[in-house]
């Protein structure tokens, strides 16, 4: 398999996996509706980041590393799923009750910075690995140099924080913004059900 072919390889199949909607898509689309655009693109650096961390992973042979090691990947599942279904809990408390929840955000310590959610949201689905593990097994060749696979992941990270930038712009456009502003719990609640169903999910599965 030719470099050029690997490459196109990773970015169309990475390609397909960043567009498909998920709990990064709706981290950055709610900080930058509900913030700002600048906090929803730290997130996409965040985000960057983490995906940079994946592919390292999955290169230098992550999957291997489950197969021998099966409580390791269990382990991760569990605490990823269970940082998302508190992420989404959350989300759905606070849109319970709106009036108190802008009282305490005043009184409360402050929480994850955009990057951090962006970076940990990224972190805690351990999928991730596993797919780009399946991703580099598919479309590398055997014993691939090591440029070949930083090539690969920074293909990777640029696509993510393409796509994801790209998403923080649109949803700062002043017709989204409005939309959100007249329907931002219902907006709060979907999410933060989706989030929980994706930690749920991890977890049944581990």
């Amino acid at each position: 398999m030719s470099i050029a072919l690997s490459l196109l390889s990773v970015a169309a199949l990475w390609t397909l996996a960043v567009v498909t909607p998920g709990p990064n898509f709706l981290v950055i689309a709610r900080l930058a509706v509900g913030q700002s655009r600048a906090a929803g693109l730290r997130a996409v650096i965040g985000i960057g980041a983490g995906t940079a961390i994946w592919g390292a992973a999955g290169f230098f042979g992550v999957h291997a590393l489950f197969t021998a090691a099966p409580w390791m990947y269990a382990g991760l599942k569990l605490l990823g799923g269970a940082y998302l279904v508190f992420l989404g809990s959350r989300l759905l408390w606070q849109s319970r009750r709106p009036a108190a929840n802008e009282r305490e955000k005043a009184d409360r310590p402050r929480s994850l910075s955009p990057f951090q959610l962006g970076l940990v949201t990224n972190l805690a689905n351990p999928k991730s690995a596993l797919f780009v593990a399946s991703l580099f097994a598919t479309a590398m060749p055997n014993h691939p140099p090591v440029a070949l696979g930083l090539a690969a992941i920074a293909i990777m990270v640029a696509l993510s924080i393409s796509w994801y930038a790209l998403v923080a712009c649109l949803f700062t456009t002043r017709r989204i913004a409005a939309a959100y502003e007249h329907g931002r719990l219902w907006v709060d609640r979907v999410a933060g059900a989706i989030f929980v169903l994706f930690g749920a999910r991890l977890i049944a599965s581990s």
